[in-house]
């Protein structure tokens, strides 16, 4: 590459990969530690809830409608949102209510006594917690967006960061994957450089295989989906909109729901949602890790008779594509290895945003941010480079908005003030 490391294009992106850092790095540590922990969600959940979640084996189990009775005494004035079953012998039902504050709680039911062993606010446990810190630091909508962008500046990051950590001059390429030495700046300098390229193999598909469930981007993607035709057939959220065959007449248990079910070949355990009114119809699913597996029907709540079946087959290619990438993402997509995989990448996130940090803050001087010195003459990016740009700025729309927002502050106040520019900017 003829690009060295003094010359004005590697000056100009060093000094912007600096500065995107300072924004990026405490996000990348946050949703690294976050992620990283709730990719072990069930086995938490397991050693958390382990009273709630495993009872004694007895002789036989009541039906779910006399679970449901005991659920509805135990938080009056409440509705069934959805009942998840499992056919392992000495595991609870769980039962997924909301009250007319439209809170939504757990409850979590002895399958075999009927007894209702807890009921808790939903909001209240540890794992939804640390879901709502990786996806918007419990700051709504607001901290949704602050994540957003910094998810579409880490992606620039890593290109960025490609660039610079390029092998350059005779014997680059063994430098570059040499294992740090040395003490201070130099050892947290080529621990990053080192653990940055590794970590880009691994983040970066995290990064966008979490894209679709934003808000900016997901919602492009969705609009994009239903231009297309691409949007998923799942009932999960617009079951509702199908209604059994008659009006009235006498409701079928849910036993004969689970006994269609397992006719029709879902894989347990199952999710089920009862009907909301005289014209509903029951929805029920296959909560199978395994994507392929999670098939769905709308079943007549009065005739049995099966309304709808979905397939993970029947998926359109975009729609099928984000459903593998949240399994992907959730290190569920093909065992053990995608969980090994997810795990290695949230360390080196950890480790990238720790090294990135004390890189800087060795190199620091005294009272200044120690902005890397912009190049002095004005430097002409060639073709690929500006497509590049302009690609990312479309493809991920906030990082677009943001890096112009960034520009025309600099151009208008940061400039003036001197704010992020090394000394040697301000004595040019």
């Amino acid at each position: 590459m003829a690009d060295t490391t003094s010359s004005p294009l590697y000056r100009s992106v060093w000094k912007w990969h600096f500065l995107a850092a300072l924004y990026v790095l405490p996000f990348m540590l946050i949703l690294s530690v976050t992620g990283g922990i709730y990719l072990f969600k069930p086995q938490i959940e397991e050693f958390i809830y382990s009273d709630l979640l495993n009872v004694e084996i007895q002789a036989q189990k009541t039906t779910l409608e006399t679970q449901q009775a005991a659920v509805l005494a135990a938080a009056p004035g409440s509705r069934i949102r959805s009942i998840t079953t499992e056919e392992t012998e000495g595991r609870s039902t769980v039962f997924e209510i909301q009250d007319s504050n439209r809170t939504r709680s757990y409850a979590w039911v002895d399958p075999y006594s009927a007894e209702v062993i807890r009921v808790q606010d939903r909001e209240s446990t540890l794992m939804y917690q640390l879901k709502k810190i990786h996806s918007e630091l419990l700051l709504g909508e607001t901290g949704a967006k602050f994540v957003e962008i910094a998810a579409h500046w880490a992606i620039v990051m890593f290109i960025t960061g490609f660039f610079l950590w390029w092998p350059r001059g005779k014997g680059g390429i063994m430098k570059a994957f040499r294992l740090p030495k040395g003490t201070g700046r130099p050892w947290w300098k080529q621990t990053h450089l080192l653990t940055g390229i590794f970590a880009s193999l691994l983040i970066i598909p995290m990064l966008i295989s979490g894209l679709p469930w934003t808000d900016v981007w997901g919602s492009g993607y969705s609009y994009v989906q239903s231009q297309t035709g691409q949007k998923s057939p799942s009932l999960r959220f617009s079951g509702g909109s199908i209604k059994s065959t008659a009006t009235e007449g006498e409701t079928i248990a849910y036993e004969t729901v689970l006994i269609a079910a397992s006719e029709q070949g879902l894989v347990t355990p199952y999710e089920l949602r009862p009907p909301k009114n005289a014209q509903g119809a029951y929805w029920i699913r296959s909560a199978s890790k395994n994507r392929w597996d999670q098939t769905e029907l709308i079943i007549d709540q009065y005739s049995g008779k099966v309304l709808t079946s979905v397939n993970f087959e029947d998926y359109p290619v975009m729609a099928k594509a984000s459903s593998l990438g949240v399994s992907f993402h959730q290190g569920e997509l093909y065992g053990w290895l995608n969980l090994a995989q997810n795990s290695l990448a949230a360390c080196l996130g950890v480790i990238l945003a720790v090294s990135g940090f004390a890189a800087w803050w060795t190199r620091r001087p005294v009272g200044s941010l120690g902005v890397p010195a912009a190049p002095q003459r004005n430097i002409k990016l060639g073709t690929g480079i500006t497509a590049l740009i302009v690609f990312l700025a479309i493809f991920l729309p906030l990082m677009g908005v943001s890096l112009v927002v960034a520009m025309l502050l600099d151009w208008l106040i940061f400039k003036r003030l001197n704010w992020f520019r090394s000394k040697a900017d301000v004595i040019a």
